[in-house]
């Protein structure tokens, strides 16, 4: 998939960690952005639907519990795709 041909209004736009983790437990990430103007953050886009958006409402009112080991070894698999600049635009 091509950045550059992407309709963004489709797609939820994610630069917390903490929040790229838990919605990539159950949702894909589409594209990794890194902007050249802001070097070290990093981007996450994942399609937009409701699930996603109750995921998110639900994470930022502290209203989520997962399995701590799953948490941590998909924060390295994330991690690891940044560094390695695995699907990064």
């Amino acid at each position: 998939m091509k950045y550059e041909s992407l309709n963004m209004t489709d797609f939820e736009r994610v630069s917390d960690l903490g929040l790229v983790v838990v919605a990539s437990l159950s949702f894909p990430i589409e594209v990794i952005d890194r902007d050249p103007k802001d070097a070290p953050r990093v981007s996450f886009l994942f399609k937009k639907t409701p699930a996603l958006q109750g995921l998110i409402q639900a994470y930022w009112n502290g209203q989520l519990s997962c399995e701590p080991q799953e948490l941590l070894n998909q924060l390295k698999k994330i991690k690891s795709r940044i560094y390695n600049d695995q699907w990064i635009c």
